[in-house]
């Protein structure tokens, strides 16, 4: 963490002083604003962290309740997640309280006694070395609280405007706020009222029962399964041996229970195979009652017990699977020709099945692919087209998930004698454990996504794929550092330099020349991007990899540019400049060519593209349709 560059403080440096909008924010939502959000689940409350990262943008997050939530559906947290938590600063402290799946038991019909069932077998929670962040699981209520405590502690100061109520809105594309949404207030004195809010854009970040969707057209369209499942959170005593194990049991005669152990060391969550319904019958089933949810789970898990002491939550639900059709509200006919001003996120625009623990993963993603996107175009950093990527980008990955999560979901509703090979089930939830961790979404060829011409210089970082991270050696004070978690959720561009063999110098060296033409060509993302009284890295942060040991150079024999003045005082910055040491070659670990390489990093942490080192006319053509010039 970077802080004193603009003289000492002493105060807690995760609160960053307030700028732009935070340092008067209006009391009430204003006539006017730059974003509004409406919802405040995982989507909504990481889009408010990321735009309060620009504080020049006048973004407002709107929530019917009165007040945050207290009790939520969702618990399962991805590794891909957690390193999201990480860009925001808080992945250390979450994970202190959350409770961490290290592997997964699975239970089935005893061959001797099938009325029982056995462990068969146990699989690590991450049988690749994905990540080295775990898998967790932690109530939502607490992942929303550190988004809104990170949207605090930004200089931007957004926090949820509770009790205002999103009615509709209508849009009038030659307005500079185009979009009039219509608010009424369901808390505290004004209870009742209405009013309408212009703004330039609009988020609907309001759940499977949108009413930002609504009123822009869309809808959700798919099957539902006419399947039902029981879920429970409860506090309970039991003789089942796997109880803090997330565990997946299959009884004999039919029926399932997905166990997911909670934080807190007690709470676990149980979720039930209720059978098949009937197309007419769902809200017969939704009333079924928690004693017979609770027989039906000791039925499948005989000759074990559960003895519930307090129920803390309790739900019945059919897996459905509904996608839109887009995420904006622009229509198919008109892309291109229009540019989208109304965005839906989260179970506004994908609904599926819990038991893969996508919902909340891969909302708060979209959210992730939105914010910089509408931070960097309401700043002047980049074009407005930027914002005609998001739907692109993020209705294939959802169409991915529902993809997958029907076929896991019929897989585990399925009765274990159907089964050709009694071994299916835990041989695909190890076969596709890049899914459920987070890992397999890979943008393709876009605006912002380059082609695979040069993948070969970089085969550890898949264009389109996320940024995994590796230990290398911060040379200025010789510190071991993980540099993916050096990327912060803080709207900026990476580029990561990965020298060629050649000793570091100012001159005459592949990189010299990178570092010079980054710095004076009119060509250059950083010249381009670069608006008067800016650090050199405010919109572009640039580091640079040298395959020698840390014995074998000095910090300040890199070029220049890679030791960037900082700050009102114009003090050096000595965190950019990295190498081998203490055993450590991310060369090796991830496929980094010795002739050296570029890997442009969006801020959103996927790769956009890889590039020889001495490719600037290429690297200017990525960027030039992005980036406004100042």
């Amino acid at each position: 963490m970077q802080f004193h560059y603009n003289g000492y403080e002493s105060a807690e440096p995760r609160i960053r002083p307030a700028a732009g909008h935070g340092v008067d924010r209006a009391a009430d939502v204003p006539d006017e604003v730059d974003v509004l959000i409406v919802g405040t689940g995982p989507a909504g409350m990481l889009l408010a962290a990321q735009l309060s990262q620009f504080p020049t943008v006048n973004a407002r997050i709107i929530e019917r309740r009165d007040g945050r939530l207290e009790v939520g559906q969702a618990d399962g947290v991805q590794s891909r997640t957690v390193e999201t938590f990480q860009a925001f600063g808080f992945a250390d402290r979450i994970m202190s309280e959350a409770y961490r799946l290290t592997e997964t038991a699975f239970w089935k019909p005893d061959p001797a006694h099938p009325e029982n069932v056995v462990r068969v077998t146990r699989t690590p929670d991450d049988p690749y070395q994905m990540s080295e962040f775990w898998h967790i699981v932690v109530n939502q209520a607490r992942v929303l609280d550190y988004f809104a405590e990170a949207a605090l502690e930004a200089p931007g100061r957004i926090e949820p405007d509770y009790g205002i109520e999103y009615l509709g809105c209508e849009i009038d594309y030659d307005d500079e706020h185009p979009v009039r949404a219509r608010i009424r207030y369901t808390a505290g004195p004004r209870t009742g009222e209405e009013r309408v809010i212009r703004t330039r854009y609009l988020v609907g970040a309001d759940g499977a029962r949108s009413t930002v969707r609504e009123s822009i057209g869309r809808k959700l369209a798919g099957e539902a399964a006419y399947h039902a499942w029981g879920v429970m959170d409860v506090l309970a005593n039991t003789d089942f041996p796997d109880i803090r194990i997330k565990s997946m049991i299959q009884a004999h005669g039919g029926g399932t229970i997905l166990v997911i152990p909670r934080e807190g060391e007690y709470l676990f969550r149980l979720y039930v195979d209720l059978g098949e319904v009937p197309e007419d019958g769902s809200g017969a089933v939704r009333k079924t009652p928690f004693e017979a949810v609770l027989a039906q789970a000791n039925r499948i898990l005989h000759p074990y017990t559960v003895d519930v002491k307090q129920l803390a939550w309790f739900s019945v639900y059919e897996v459905a699977h509904r996608l839109t059709d887009g995420f904006d509200e622009v229509p198919s006919e008109l892309a291109g020709e229009r540019l989208p001003h109304v965005f839906i996120m989260g179970d506004a625009c994908h609904t599926h099945s819990a038991k893969a623990g996508q919902g909340m993963n891969v909302s708060m993603q979209d959210g992730f692919n939105l914010g910089w996107k509408l931070g960097q175009v309401l700043t002047g950093i980049a074009e407005e087209t930027l914002l005609t990527t998001y739907s692109s980008e993020r209705q294939v990955i959802a169409k991915n998930l529902i993809d997958f999560d029907q076929e896991w979901s019929a897989m585990m509703a399925k009765p274990i004698d159907e089964y050709e090979d009694p071994t299916e089930l835990e041989q695909y939830y190890v076969r596709t454990a890049e899914f459920p961790a987070g890992f397999m979404t890979q943008y393709t060829s876009s605006l912002i996504t380059g082609t695979t011409a040069h993948q070969e210089l970089a085969t550890g970082y898949p264009i389109g794929k996320r940024f995994k991270s590796a230990e290398t050696l911060r040379r200025a004070d010789a510190n071991p550092k993980q540099i993916g978690h050096l990327h912060r959720a803080d709207g900026r561009w990476r580029i990561y330099v990965f020298a060629d063999a050649a000793a570091p110098a100012k001159t005459g060296t592949k990189v010299a020349d990178l570092a010079d033409w980054l710095v004076n060509d009119p060509a250059s993302p950083v010249v381009v991007s670069r608006r008067e009284g800016q650090d050199l890295d405010a919109v572009i942060d640039a580091k640079v990899i040298y395959q020698q040991d840390d014995t074998e150079f000095e910090a300040g024999d890199a070029p220049d540019f890679f030791i960037p003045k900082r700050g009102v005082y114009g003090l050096d910055d000595h965190t950019k400049v990295f190498c081998n040491g203490y055993g450590t070659d991310i060369f090796a670990e991830r496929g980094i060519s010795r002739d050296g390489a570029i890997v442009v990093v969006r801020p959103d942490m996927y790769v956009s593209t890889v590039l020889p080192l001495t490719a600037t006319e290429e690297l200017g053509a990525f960027f030039a349709p992005i980036l406004r010039a100042g």
